[in-house]
């Protein structure tokens, strides 16, 4: 078989009695956070400009998918797109090694939902079936497509959108076949918005939950697609990877080795790569005692300090330069303790300005893609702080997660009411109730 075809029987074959309860329990917990995180989020730009530009493109339905930052009402195509915006707007989405599908699925599955695509039974294996096959070809083949150039949400996430379409609908192995290969045509993304600290990553995510979509639908609707999609000679692996494949090393693990236990979560709205140096800025912050600081090293691994964006002294302009900038966030926690949102947009305060030319970052090999130690020269002391840290230190379980969303709904103005009926749909899956998620929803709605 083929890998599109390998990816489509195990598609095809996610039935929640097979899952094992642990993938099960962990996806809950990702429905909570995507939810939660969307909610806290209703403060950034970032939803309304794509609202904006969907209502634009796809017009204002009666009985469309909902808008969830105003109410108003649109396809589902142009729901996922606006909504992912706002599931991405703090920055604080899921992560899947160095992809945020939670930000692609939650969107496209809750706008299928609420038009009657599919029924609220199939929303956790359609959910598992995207973390599932995106997962599988990230953690195959990030590190190469990343160091290329290449944004892993959205040119993993087209794929794991149309999984999770396909299994949504119960398409048949030869259509979920299809709509992979679809999607392996249609996807993409780029790294330079990171560099330029400008906005298009926010509406990447939104882009492949719709280019899924179409993928699942052209697939529906009978179209003739490339079996061989992902490992022929011009196929994805071949374009993006640029190496042979090996299928039967990737098929092999599905089902076995699952990606959704591998999800982690970010405690502040900074990039995932940026997660481990704040913590450890505010260890080290609470070991200053008001000390003038001289100069702060910060040894992280080289494919952190390489990432587009990552290393970078400013002039910032946006959120999203900022919270990519290692230098950004460390003085900025140093100065002022647990980053917020709002704090991430004092782009000229004055004394972090004066500090980030004191931060230098420094690639160290001998660093974990999560892990950082921080030296600071602290007035003829030199103080460190050593955090070797893997996935698991953000791999929280429901009940973290759930303080964490509430925490930030505190810093945001959502009322505990909202996180209340998100923790019933949660705790009700797979037979919950979707109109509790928009009934939560409407403590943040503003008029568009």
């Amino acid at each position: 078989m083929t890998l599109a075809q390998h990816f489509a029987h195990f598609i095809k074959g996610l039935r929640l009695e097979h899952i094992p309860e642990e993938v099960i329990n962990k996806a809950r917990t990702c429905v909570l956070n995507g939810y939660g995180i969307a909610l806290g989020s209703h403060t950034t730009a970032f939803a309304p400009v794509a609202g904006k530009a969907v209502l634009a493109m796809d017009g204002e339905r009666e009985c469309g998918a909902t808008l969830l930052s105003d109410g108003r009402r649109t396809t589902t195509a142009g729901a996922t797109l606006a909504n992912a915006a706002l599931f991405h707007g703090r920055a604080q989405e899921d992560t899947c090694g160095v992809a945020h599908f939670g930000a692609v699925l939650l969107p496209l599955l809750t706008g299928l939902l609420e038009e009657g695509n599919g029924v609220i039974e199939d929303f956790l294996p359609a959910l598992i079936a995207g973390y599932e096959i995106g997962g599988a070809l990230e953690s195959a083949y990030s590190p190469i497509t990343t160091a290329a150039g290449l944004r892993a949400s959205p040119l993993y996430g087209s794929v794991a959108a149309a999984a999770a379409v396909s299994r949504l609908w119960n398409l048949s192995v030869e259509q979920t076949t299809s709509a992979l290969a679809n999607a392996a045509s249609f996807t993409g993304g780029i790294l330079q918005s990171f560099g330029d600290g400008t906005d298009e990553w926010r509406y990447q995510v939104g882009m492949a939950g719709r280019n899924g979509l179409a993928s699942a639908w052209l697939a529906r609707a009978g179209s003739v697609s490339a079996v061989n999609a992902f490992e022929g000679r011009s196929g994805f692996i071949q374009a993006f990877v640029r190496q042979a494949p090996d299928v039967d090393a990737i098929a092999e693990k599905l089902g076995k080795d699952w990606s959704v236990l591998k999800v982690t979560f970010k405690p502040h709205p900074v990039c995932a790569l940026n997660q481990t140096p704040v913590s450890a800025a505010i260890e080290l912050r609470d070991r200053l005692d008001g000390r003038r600081i001289e100069a702060v090293r910060v040894y992280l691994n080289p494919t952190v300090v390489g990432y587009a964006g990552m290393d970078t002294e400013g002039p910032f302009h946006s959120v999203s330069g900022t919270l990519m900038s290692i230098q950004f966030c460390v003085a900025t926690t140093l100065l002022y303790g647990t980053p917020t949102i709002a704090r991430m947009g004092h782009f000229d305060d004055p004394g972090v300005s004066h500090l980030i030319p004191r931060v230098k970052p420094l690639a160290d090999p001998d660093m974990g893609l999560l892990s950082c130690r921080i030296e600071a020269d602290v007035e003829g002391e030199s103080i460190c702080i050593d955090r070797r840290v893997d996935h698991t230190e953000y791999a929280y379980d429901r009940k973290q997660v759930s303080e964490l969303v509430r925490r930030i709904g505190e810093e945001t103005g959502v009322p505990p009411a909202a996180y209340d009926r998100l923790e019933k749909f949660t705790n009700e899956l797979p037979y919950a109730d979707l109109n509790d998620v928009f009934a939560a929803f409407k403590n943040i709605q503003k008029a568009g």
